[in-house]
């Protein structure tokens, strides 16, 4: 009965799944509910302080619903989780609806933040989606499939996703275009 007992409890390692490094331990909730979350850059920040340094850390997440809504998020906190967290709560207020047709974006689109400098482009289907990480992630969670782009200027990640989220806020759809001009396209 002992044996028993101490083989069935090195088998379950208390109560934790996988116990190797490669992939077997616990799977986590999401963190939203209604959007997929896609962590775009954390970044170690250290003040410091009269008795040493303090440490905390900042994360910067994208995320949507892959049918055409996308927002980002971005939170400070003393653990990594935590800032993940507080992230995606932020960016779930910041999600917004953008027209998304075919699989790609309705016309060709150019947005700035900083020096960023984000260029989308309409592509046939087959193509993908031809984008350097940080706009990749935006466009996978807005659920574009097929677009082409190019980032010119800073590279940084946290301001390249801000300027394709400026980028898409200049999509119409053609209804709008037709309403805007009061011409029949």
């Amino acid at each position: 009965m002992a044996r028993e007992q101490a083989s069935s409890g090195s088998q379950n390692q208390g109560g934790r799944q996988g116990g190797g490094r490669r992939g077997g331990g616990q799977t986590r909730e999401p963190r939203s509910k209604h959007f997929d979350e896609e962590v775009v850059s954390i970044r170690r920040v250290d003040k410091v302080v009269k008795g040493g340094r303090r440490s905390s850390f900042g994360a910067f997440v994208v995320l949507g619903d892959s049918k055409g809504k996308v927002g980002w998020g971005m939170a400070k906190a003393r653990q990594v989780p935590l800032a993940i967290d507080k992230a995606v709560r932020r960016g779930e207020r910041t999600v917004r609806a953008y027209p998304v047709v075919h699989g790609t974006i309705p016309h060709p689109v150019e947005g700035r933040f900083g020096s960023s400098v984000v260029r989308l482009l309409p592509a046939s289907d087959g193509t993908g989606v031809i984008a350097g990480k940080s706009v990749r992630y935006v466009l996978d969670k807005l659920g574009v499939h097929n677009v082409l782009s190019k980032c010119y200027g800073s590279n940084n990640p946290i301001n390249v996703v801000k300027a394709t989220f400026d980028a898409l806020s200049q999509l119409k759809t053609k209804e709008q275009y037709q309403e805007l001009r009061g011409v029949e396209l």
